[in-house]
């Protein structure tokens, strides 16, 4: 996929060499009881909803599908515990990797703000935190066994580029656009939390079983795949020949079926928390040939 350089006032922070340490989230990652909203295992498969604490943003998620009033919507572009400019120079030019996330996240980034100026939605643009192995996030430790996630909290999407290689290696997901694919996703959960849609399911999920609060947190890492789609249709015209493929690739070898028969030699659907092989290359591929992000509706129905 050929994007251009990375705007260089996108919001970047890097970690790498600080050593990690534990950030405001009050406590380890997700493999230590993280309580808020952040990303699981293979987390370019995005989140997994164990417990938000996030204040209701107070928009209604339907109003960026049904549109606004008339008038420019607003844009933020300063994100809390970021910066731009010198910063994001120095982190994105740290290796190919960075440079390539960076590339990803600068063109998610302006994708989504045209997309919400469209619908007269304000925009406020999150960061790209770069750690090597562990680190700290406002939902507490980054960890590199957690793959790459969105933390709400401090509105930062946490990546650790050995993840692209594991992704290639052991996933089988080569290329630059299986790459792109994960910031992508990852940015999708940030506009489910611009959009209170993150909220709503952690409000529901309180009052449902194990099991059915599984099965919504499905239909948000689902619907975030649909918007990574929904993003690449937007760039479709900087497609390259087998970038689809590339992303079904990626799509499918994350799928919560495929892991847990590799894994485990068995399958649990109860337990499943970002959806199958199928459900996710389906959700993705919807994305991409429709370009619209009323299409990723997967709270209606069956998904």
């Amino acid at each position: 996929m050929r994007l251009d350089d990375y705007d260089p006032n996108i919001n970047v922070g890097d970690q790498r060499g600080e050593g990690g340490g534990f950030g405001g989230g009050g406590g380890g990652g997700l493999l230590f009881g993280l309580l808020p909203l952040i990303g699981s295992r293979f987390g370019c498969g995005g989140i997994v909803v164990v417990l938000i604490i996030l204040a209701v943003l107070g928009m209604n998620p339907l109003s960026l599908i049904n549109g606004g009033g008339q008038g420019s919507a607003p844009v933020t572009r300063t994100a809390p515990g970021s910066s731009g400019g010198s910063e994001a120079a120095t982190a994105c030019r740290v290796d190919a990797e960075s440079k390539a996330a960076c590339n990803a996240f600068s063109s998610a980034e302006h994708t989504w703000e045209a997309i919400f100026a469209k619908s007269n939605q304000p925009f406020q643009a999150p960061s790209l935190q770069f750690y090597g192995g562990s680190g700290r996030s406002g939902c507490g430790a980054a960890q590199a066994a957690m793959g790459p996630f969105y933390c709400p909290t401090d509105r930062g999407v946490y990546l650790d580029t050995s993840f692209f290689n594991e992704l290639a290696t052991k996933f089988g997901a080569k290329g630059d656009f299986a790459q792109y694919y994960v910031i992508a996703h990852e940015f999708g959960h940030h506009i489910q939390n611009l959009l209170g849609t993150s909220t709503q399911v952690q409000q529901a999920q309180a009052r449902s079983s194990e099991a059915e609060g599984n099965a919504m947190s499905v239909r948000l890492e689902l619907q975030a795949d649909c918007y990574a789609g929904v993003w690449a249709a937007a760039n479709r015209d900087r497609l390259d020949p087998g970038d689809i493929e590339e992303g079904m690739t990626a799509a499918r070898a994350i799928g919560d079926d495929t892991l847990q028969r590799e894994g485990q030699g068995r399958v649990v659907p109860d337990s499943f928390t970002h959806g199958t092989s199928a459900q996710r290359m389906k959700w993705l591929r919807i994305g991409m040939e429709t370009g619209d992000p009323a299409k990723c509706d997967t709270f209606s129905g069956a998904y």
